[in-house]
C-alpha cells in the first residue's frame, strides 16, 4: 500500500517545499525580482535609435543661416547642443572625455557664401566608438541641414532648382572610422568577462569556507579583518591580472582592435577596477549563508550591470533615470575607460572622473567587507 500513490503525501511534500522557499528570502526573491527587472529595463530602458545625443556646437559666426541650422538639428531629436565650444581644442576634449557624441562646426564665411549662391559646408565629428549610436543620427543630417538652408533662404519651393546652394555635409567618424562593431564590443568584453569572474569567483569561494567550517579557523587566528580581507582578495586580483593580459592579447593579435593611448594607464585603472570587484565579492559572500546564495546575489548585480552599462546597448539612448541608475555601476565608468585609452588615446584628463569613481567603489565596498566582517565576529 505505501507504493501507491497518495496526495496526502503528496501536499506534506508540497507544503514542506513551499515552507523552506518562504524561509530562502534571496531565491524568492530572485523569482520574483528578475522577471520585473527584465520588463522594466526592455521595456522602458533600452533603446537601440537613441535620440537627444549630447552634442556641442563650435560656430564662427552668428548669422541667421547658423541658427536656422542649430534648430532644425534640434528639432530632429538626435541632437541635444548642451555645450558652446570655443575652440577646436576645447571640441577636441569634449569629444575624447566622452561629453558630447558629435561636434557640429559651422566656418566663419558660412553666411556669406549662402547669400553668394555658394555650396557652403559644415563639419559634423562623430564618436564613432559605438557605431550603432552614431549611424542614425550622421544618416539625417544631409536632408534636414539642407532643408533648413532653403527655408532660412526662402527658397523651399525652388530646391530642386537650387542645387548649387545646398549644403555640403562633411561627416568624420572619429575613433572607428570603418564602423566596425568589434572594436566597440571587444574592450569592453574586458570589462564584463573581469566582473563575471572576479565578483563570482570572490564571493563563491569565501561562502564556501564559511560553509565548510574552515572560516572559524581563520577567525581563531591573531589576525586583523584587513588583513584577512587583503589575504583573501588579492590572490583573486591576481588571477585577474591573467585574464587582463589574455583579452588584451586575444584583443590585438585576434579581432585587431587599435591600441592608441597609454598601456600604463589602461593598465593602473584596470587594477583599481578588479580591487573593486574582488572587494564587492568579499562584501557579497558576508551576507550569503551559502553558495547558492552568493551565486543569486552575484547574478542580481550581473544583469543591470551589463544592460545599464552602455555595453549591449547605446548608453546615451536610455532614458534619464536609467542612465543615472547606470552610474552606480563600475562597469559603466570602467567601459568608458578602457574604450577612451584603447580607442581615442585619451590621457588621465580626460578620464580622471571615471577613475575617481572606480577608487570611491574600492573604498565604499572595502568599507562594507569590514563592517560585515566585524559583525560576523559578534
Amino acid at each position: 500500500m505505501s507504493n501507491l500513490f497518495s496526495p496526502a503525501r503528496l501536499g506534506a511534500l508540497l507544503t514542506k517545499e513551499f515552507i523552506q522557499m518562504r524561509r530562502d528570502r534571496v531565491t524568492f526573491a530572485m523569482m520574483l525580482g528578475v522577471p520585473l527587472m527584465l520588463l522594466i529595463l526592455f521595456g522602458f530602458a533600452i533603446n537601440s535609435d537613441p535620440k537627444r545625443l549630447p552634442a556641442a556646437l563650435l560656430a564662427m559666426s552668428n548669422d541667421q543661416y547658423t541658427r536656422a541650422m542649430v534648430s532644425a538639428l534640434e528639432n530632429t531629436n538626435y541632437y541635444r547642443f548642451d555645450y558652446i565650444a570655443r575652440t577646436e581644442a576645447e571640441a577636441d576634449f569634449l569629444l575624447a572625455r566622452g561629453d558630447v557624441s558629435f561636434v557640429v562646426t559651422i566656418p566663419a564665411d558660412f553666411g556669406k557664401r549662402v547669400e553668394r549662391g555658394d555650396r557652403p559646408q559644415i563639419l559634423i565629428e562623430a564618436d564613432a566608438t559605438d557605431p550603432s549610436s552614431a549611424s542614425g543620427a550622421i544618416s539625417t543630417l544631409g536632408t534636414v541641414a539642407s532643408q533648413a538652408l532653403l527655408r532660412a533662404r526662402g527658397m523651399e519651393a525652388a530646391a530642386a532648382e537650387s542645387k548649387a546652394s545646398q549644403l555640403d555635409v562633411i561627416a568624420h567618424r572619429l575613433y572607428n572610422p570603418e564602423g566596425i562593431s568589434q572594436y566597440n564590443i571587444v574592450p569592453g568584453l574586458l570589462g564584463v568577462i573581469l566582473q563575471m569572474t572576479m565578483v563570482m569567483m570572490t564571493s563563491i569561494a569565501l561562502t564556501r569556507e564559511t560553509e565548510r567550517g574552515t572560516m572559524e579557523n581563520l577567525l581563531a587566528m591573531p589576525a586583523n579583518p584587513l588583513e584577512i580581507m587583503l589575504g583573501k582578495v588579492l590572490p583573486y586580483a591576481g588571477v585577474g591580472a591573467v585574464q587582463v593580459v589574455v583579452v588584451l592579447f586575444a584583443a590585438k593579435l585576434l579581432f585587431h582592435v587599435p591600441f592608441v593611448g597609454g598601456i600604463g594607464l589602461l593598465l593602473s585603472s584596470i587594477l583599481v577596477f578588479v580591487l573593486g570587484l574582488v572587494l564587492l565579492g568579499y562584501t557579497i559572500s558576508t551576507v550569503s549563508r551559502t553558495q547558492m546564495q552568493a551565486m543569486q546575489l552575484t547574478f542580481f548585480f550581473f544583469l543591470p550591470s551589463i544592460l545599464l552599462s552602455g555595453f549591449m546597448f547605446p548608453y546615451r539612448g536610455m532614458p534619464g533615470w536609467a542612465q543615472t541608475l547606470g552610474e552606480i555601476f563600475p562597469l559603466t565608468h570602467f567601459l568608458r575607460i578602457v574604450r577612451a585609452v584603447m580607442l581615442k588615446g585619451a590621457e588621465f584628463p580626460a578620464i580622471a572622473s571615471e577613475v575617481g569613481w572606480l577608487l570611491f567603489f574600492v573604498a565604499l565596498f572595502a568599507g562594507l567587507a569590514l563592517l560585515r566582517f566585524r559583525r560576523t565576529l559578534d
